[in-house]
């Protein structure tokens, strides 16, 4: 540990927990109705990081690859289960969809990050691969369920114009294709953007992260760079596969469109 790193302390929680009152006070004042909404998301927010803490001090221990890729499963099955729940519309399938594309993804390019760019021996250590993957799950699950669901709304809304194209001859994919590209656009586009402000406008947590621990801000920035990447590709990856998931799902080999697959999620309380 470097000379210049403050531990925090739980009183240090405490003062920082407190910080939460703003969006209470402003939401109370508003009449914004998120007050309760707020609280809740708090006090999770505390107790899974701490759950999480409990969980990796003692995975850190541990010498062994089988903990650590059960780990990673549990968290890329929440991830591409979360990702589904903030969609407006289901289909059968889409929640094995989404874990699949997200474990795929998520493992592919960690595995590269691990073996092929830090060189991590052996390269199960906890240490990097759980972190690593926990940032590329993140970023993942937005960009899966934003192209997820921006496809199946732009089917839902234009069903009638893909029947139309589809009874004049097009194929499935030629109908499909510019709802396809929208999607992997939408997916793609927050990771793009938050690409071409970073350094100037944002610190990203990663390298935030490492400063605050004492690293020298010249391998903070590199570390940052390869996040970064990692993120990119993963989310390429994740919201192409998807959406080529669920374009299969709704348009049969016999280039129908199969708009009734699709229904509206029920409203969660």
């Amino acid at each position: 540990m470097t000379e210049n790193y403050i531990n925090l302390g739980n009183w240090q929680l405490v003062f920082a927990a407190m910080l939460i009152l703003v969006n209470v006070a402003i939401s109370v004042w508003l009449r914004l109705g998120l007050a309760k909404t707020l609280l809740v998301a708090s006090a999770r927010m505390v107790v899974q990081l701490l759950l999480v803490g409990f969980i990796l001090q003692s995975v850190f221990e541990l010498e062994t690859p089988l903990p650590v890729l059960g780990i990673g499963l549990v968290m890329s099955a929440l991830a591409g289960i979360a990702a589904v729940h903030r969609t407006k519309r289901r289909f059968a399938g889409v929640y094995w969809d989404s874990v699949i594309t997200v474990l795929g993804a998520a493992f592919v390019v960690t595995g590269a990050a691990v073996l092929g760019i830090l060189d991590v021996s052996p390269w199960y250590q906890p240490q990097y691969t759980i972190p690593l993957l926990g940032m590329v799950l993140g970023n993942i699950l937005s960009g899966v369920s934003l192209a997820l669901d921006r496809f199946m709304e732009g089917v839902a809304r234009d069903a009638n114009l893909i029947e139309s194209d589809l009874a004049l001859g097009a194929t499935r994919w030629e109908a499909a294709h510019p709802l396809l590209n929208d999607a992997l656009r939408t997916g793609m586009i927050p990771t793009i953007n938050s690409m071409m402000v970073m350094g100037v406008v944002s610190l990203p947590g990663m390298m935030t992260g490492q400063l605050l621990a004492g690293a020298a801000p010249a391998d903070a920035v590199r570390y940052q760079i390869v996040i970064m990447f990692m993120i990119a590709a993963a989310t390429a990856l994740g919201t192409l596969g998807v959406i080529l998931l669920a374009f299969r799902r709704l348009f049969n080999a016999r280039h129908q469109l199969c708009a009734e697959r699709l229904q509206l999620a029920p409203r969660e309380h």
